[in-house]
């Protein structure tokens, strides 16, 4: 893939994560918060499971989730704590302060992440233009949520 479809796509999904916290606030309302994050999740599955069949291969290689390390497998864990916790506090924050903070915390972890090659990564340098980076960002973070 190219990097420029690359960055065009996760900006697609960007937007529909700054999306996500509203939509299912608003189900929370009719819901409960803990019962639409269950339904959020729910749904998610339902549209995975449509579109991998039509995915070569379909669901076979799940036959092989056994060969993954056990922390490979808390992924869907940490997308179930991210969005119940946006829906408790997107009515407090707001869509964009929200949106800050969660991108400030992606990003502090991602540097780590990084720096020690974790997760099966290869260690990657971070230079000042990174840091530097990372500076304007809580910055950014904390105009867009102070009062």
């Amino acid at each position: 893939m190219s990097r420029g479809l690359a960055i065009l796509l996760g900006a697609g999904a960007g937007c529909l994560v700054g999306m996500q916290a509203p939509v299912n606030s608003r189900l929370g309302k009719s819901v409960g918060s803990l019962q639409a994050a269950t339904v959020s999740f729910l749904v998610g599955t339902a549209a995975l499971l449509i579109v991998v069949n039509f995915y070569k291969d379909g669901l076979s290689g799940i036959g092989k989730i056994g060969d993954a390390p056990w922390w490979a497998l808390v992924g869907g864990l940490f997308g179930a704590v991210y969005v119940t916790v946006a829906i408790f506090t997107v009515q407090t924050l707001g869509a964009s302060g929200l949106t800050a903070v969660v991108i400030g915390g992606q990003l502090a972890m991602s540097v780590v992440i990084d720096r020690f090659g974790l997760l099966g990564l290869q260690r990657q340098a971070i230079g000042a233009s990174r840091m530097l980076g990372l500076a304007l960002l809580v910055v950014g973070v904390a105009l867009v949520v102070r009062k």
